[in-house]
């Protein structure tokens, strides 16, 4: 499959009073058409962040994409005029947003702001515009479509709000969709459904996914790749077995345990990850895992690790991966060692 996003050794800084963050340091990743790709991390690793510079949302001050390159089905993101990203921007890339009653407009109407994207986009007149609209919300699940577009944001339950920020992404048929903690704050029943949406949204169209969260379950069930971040870093990357499977990175050993299970036979002790992750102000001059990992060696505190490819597409940031150590701990995936 062709090669639908490209990103590569992407770095954005924020620039504030108090110094430089490093929020997404060096960061590279590709997605195929109709693939989804999950990018997994605990808050404030640089997921969100990664997104927005990717549909070039970094609001300058105090934030900026300062390296590194993005290729969206042939054009260069990073190359282009605001009003050529624009074009692309909702038409060829959307996002799904983390929290929709702060992202959808609490004084215009469903209907409006559902209109609006697709005039604007696709040059259709109001009329429809606003049929294209009823259909949308009846795509995405929502009873009595024709009612909820004369409906504000504040009338709608946080599933039903869900919803229409996923009708309005995919409005404009787009190839690519960025969804952001999808399921953040809703129930368990209401995030399987809206799963279930975007899975049969992209079964429909054949768009590609980029999946932003925290939550694990997801990701084993929605994701064909996975990128784990970790204090600005991509630090392991690979199908959805490999991370679950053959983890390969302290870090996702570390996730991996601390994940609840339903099944009787895997349940365990949570083991919560120790520590905190490091300071973006002034990153450590090595792993930024080192302080909480418990393999930790004396060089990862001085140098940063390369990737180590343990598989075809799999690899891990880690110093544990290079042929010089001889530390291989017995719970981590080293590939074929012969």
């Amino acid at each position: 499959m062709a090669k639908l996003l490209e990103v590569k050794n992407l770095t954005t800084q924020f620039f504030t009073s108090a110094g430089t963050v490093q929020a997404v340091d060096d960061v590279s990743f590709d997605i195929d058409e109709g693939e989804t790709v999950a990018v997994v991390g605990e808050s404030g690793c640089g997921k969100s962040v990664s997104a927005l510079s990717i549909l070039r949302l970094i609001p300058w001050p105090p934030g900026k994409i300062i390296g590194g390159s993005i290729h969206f089905s042939g054009h260069d993101l990073l190359a282009l005029s605001d009003d050529e990203i624009r074009k692309i921007r909702g038409r060829e890339i959307s996002m799904v947003f983390q929290e929709p009653m702060t992202s959808l407009n609490p004084v215009l109407s469903i209907g409006l702001q559902l209109t609006e994207t697709m005039e604007h986009h696709l040059g259709i007149s109001n009329d429809k515009a606003h049929q294209g609209a009823t259909e949308l919300l009846a795509k995405v699940g929502l009873s009595d479509p024709e009612r909820r577009l004369s409906q504000y944001p504040h009338h709608l339950s946080g599933g039903m709000r869900q919803r229409v920020m996923i009708a309005m992404a995919i409005s404009c048929n787009p190839r690519l969709i960025i969804a952001d903690e999808p399921t953040t704050a809703l129930d368990v029943t209401i995030q399987a459904q809206i799963l279930d949406l975007l899975n049969d949204l992209q079964q429909e169209t054949g768009m590609a996914i980029i999946l932003i969260t925290h939550d694990l379950g997801v990701v084993a069930r929605m994701a064909d790749e996975v990128a784990v971040m970790y204090a600005g870093k991509i630090v392991e990357h690979g199908s959805v077995d490999d991370i679950f499977y053959r983890s390969a990175h302290p870090y996702m050993l570390g996730l991996r345990a601390a994940m609840p299970t339903t099944d009787p036979s895997l349940q365990h002790e949570l083991q919560p990850i120790a520590g905190s992750p490091p300071d973006l102000f002034s990153p450590p001059p090595g792993c930024g895992y080192c302080a909480r990992c418990p393999y930790a060696m004396q060089v990862c505190g001085s140098a940063h690790p390369e990737d180590y490819f343990v598989g075809e597409t799999h690899f891990s940031r880690c110093w544990l991966h290079h042929p010089d150590s001889t530390l291989k701990p017995d719970e981590l995936y080293f590939g074929n060692m012969d």
